[in-house]
């Protein structure tokens, strides 16, 4: 090679390497503030669209993670550069959680699975329920509740994953928009539980939109509750749609005082997009919101 084709091809590649990194469709990946690192769901996407796509785009607004994606495709999220930031909860569904005395020892091998599956997978959190209350009082819930994760927050602890049991809506019966019957339906009864049970691997998922339809006083209750919070879900109120000016809350406002406080976990956007809107225009938006 001539030297100046070496020098040529040698300040090519010292210019590229001070370049942004670049995504697989060669566009420049959004560098976010990184104040609070935030993930995303299925929800936010066209349904229609490949988990290849989405991770695809995801990576290029500079997102983290996203929640909720099964194992198996795990590594689909890594080749983009993201992790999974919450995995599913194992046996315990939304009609029978662990307020389910009775399951207690089903569950309680499901969660040890689940929480070795995560370790090994660079997942820092799982997901999990109170479940329907059936006519149980939210007394018995509590202790039963208690008893299980006293059961399997060891485990948790050495794994270094955190159980994170979700704050959910109990107005609505459409399970798009709400939860019906669950017994963590507001945050005092998932704090008091995570109070009791005394393990930094064992807290709430604090979302918002659930949150506001339950307690409201979003801001304050957050402040109050902020050592038993390890996750936050996103959602505009009402509908569960994006996080503009359409709905009531001011999520910049929110985002601002979650990251005041210091908050080193994930929040996770749930909101899914109105009917004709873009679903990556809708993402743009709630990432830059929430980018303080």
């Amino acid at each position: 090679m001539r030297r100046r084709d070496f020098l040529t091809t040698a300040l090519t590649a010292a210019s590229a390497s001070s370049l942004p990194a670049l995504a697989q469709n060669s566009e420049p990946v959004v560098k976010r503030k990184g104040r609070l690192k935030q993930c995303v769901m299925r929800a936010n996407f066209d349904p229609k669209m490949s988990l290849e796509d989405i991770c695809r785009e995801a990576s290029k607004r500079g997102v983290a993670g996203m929640d909720l994606v099964a194992p198996k495709d795990w590594p689909v999220l890594k080749k983009y550069g993201m992790i999974p930031t919450m995995a599913g909860a194992g046996a315990v569904t939304f009609q029978d959680g662990v307020i389910r005395k009775e399951l207690h020892d089903k569950l309680e091998k499901s969660v040890h699975d689940s929480l070795d599956e995560c370790a090994a997978g660079g997942c820092p959190n799982m997901i999990t329920v109170g479940g329907q209350r059936r006519g149980m009082s939210y007394e018995e819930g509590a202790d039963n509740a208690v008893a299980f994760f006293n059961r399997v927050k060891a485990h948790a602890e050495d794994k270094n994953v955190t159980i994170c049991m979700e704050v959910m809506n109990s107005k609505y019966m459409d399970p798009l928009i709400g939860r019906y019957d669950q017994i963590c339906d507001h945050v005092a009864w998932g704090v008091d539980v995570c109070k009791r049970v005394n393990s930094p691997r064992v807290k709430i998922l604090f979302d918002i939109y659930h949150v506001q339809i339950m307690d409201g006083n979003l801001v304050a209750n957050i402040r109050d509750n902020f050592p038993w919070i390890a996750h936050f879900h996103t959602g505009g109120v009402p509908g569960r749609h994006e996080l503009d000016d359409t709905q009531e809350l001011n999520y910049r406002f929110i985002a601002k005082a979650i990251a005041d406080l210091g908050f080193t976990g994930y929040i996770a956007h749930e909101y899914r997009p109105a009917p004709g809107r873009d679903p990556l225009k809708s993402l743009d938006q709630a990432l830059e919101i929430m980018d303080v």
